[in-house]
């Protein structure tokens, strides 16, 4: 948990008076909304775009003023936890199921920066990789993916029977790639019509990661 708590006190030094910020999930994300809340107590004047259901709820439990993109199309930060980073900074993210809303809002905003601790920094990103999928296409998908050499497998819910759905309403699923020696490659491949969206972001995304450790934390750039 002190990874946690270094890496969110390190990432509101990127938050200035006035910002809008985009705001991602996660566990290290709701320490961090749990700091700000704090600043904005204290005055500092910020408003969120929430990229899912929950950090929307999780915003106005801290009396954070949210916003949207119709609003403010374009976020001074986003600020978003991730599944695993590998040395390049891709990510893989969309283990909570909100890969789509995240990966506009980061899109939308000036800068994105990742906050993790160090156990998700990995050599090579190798985890399922998190999409969203429409149920009318899912057949077709789960196909095409076969005949890529991928596995695709329904997301469960715990305390349900799969799938889970997502804020948009479609299932969420996971591809196993395996290792993944080009990020890039597996995610044109998963570009596929049916899956909104998928849960590889590249590198060329990030401006930085801030790496929560035992002893502090600092930020990674490229």
């Amino acid at each position: 948990m002190i990874e946690k708590v270094n890496c969110a006190k390190k990432a509101i030094e990127l938050v200035e008076d006035g910002m809008i910020i985009g705001l991602g999930s996660g566990t290290t994300v709701r320490v961090f909304v749990e700091m700000l809340a704090e600043r904005v107590r204290e005055g500092m004047d910020v408003a969120v775009v929430p990229s899912s259901i929950d950090s929307h709820m999780l915003a106005v439990e801290h009396g954070i003023r949210v916003v949207s993109l119709l609003e403010h199309p374009e976020p001074d930060v986003c600020v978003d936890g991730a599944d695993q980073v590998d040395r390049d900074f891709n990510l893989i993210k969309g283990g909570g199921g909100a890969l789509t809303r995240e990966k506009i809002v980061a899109s939308a905003s000036k800068k994105f920066y990742v906050i993790v601790d160090e156990s998700k920094m990995v050599d090579r990103l190798s985890m399922p990789v998190p999409v969203e999928v429409l149920e009318f296409a899912y057949g077709f998908v789960r196909k095409r993916l076969a005949d890529l050499g991928y596995v695709l497998k329904l997301r469960e819910g715990k305390g349900k029977l799969r799938p889970v759905i997502s804020d948009n309403g479609n299932l969420i699923a996971d591809v196993d790639a395996g290792v993944i020696e080009s990020p890039e490659e597996v995610e044109g491949a998963l570009r596929i019509p049916g899956i909104v969206e998928n849960g590889i972001f590249l590198a060329e995304m990030v401006d930085g990661v801030v790496v929560g450790r035992k002893d502090g934390a600092e930020v990674l750039r490229r």
